[in-house]
């Protein structure tokens, strides 16, 4: 017969820490998450003609673009500069979020340092 609080087969006991430690990440992670979609994110492109933020939720919330950038001639030009600045920003977004997260977790790939 396994002991109280243990597992059959003399597993040791400790999953009511474990878990309490699961909760304590999991509330960690949703402040972090909280705090980072309050963030704003900014990228340029073309030497600072184009400017892109986004929001931590990854969001596109402002486009500057210099006058100097608009030629009729060549759209297709401003175009690639805003996809540029937007994508750069993103970039940056996902940089932060990994950081974050990876405080809380050291560094873990998956639930239990990789083990599943």
């Amino acid at each position: 017969m396994a002991k109280r609080g243990g597992f059959p087969g003399g597993m040791p006991g400790n999953m009511n820490n474990l878990m309490k430690q699961a909760q304590r990440m999991q509330r960690q992670m949703e402040e972090q998450q909280a705090e980072l979609e309050s963030k704003e994110f900014s990228a340029t492109a073309g030497g600072g003609v184009v400017e892109v933020t986004v929001t931590g939720k990854r969001e596109v919330t402002k486009v500057k673009i210099d006058p100097e950038a608009v030629d009729p001639d060549d759209v297709e030009m401003l175009q690639d500069l805003i996809v540029a600045a937007t994508n750069e920003a993103l970039r940056k977004c996902e940089e932060a979020s990994a950081a974050s997260m990876s405080k809380i977790t050291g560094g873990l790939s998956g639930l239990g340092g990789g083990l599943f």
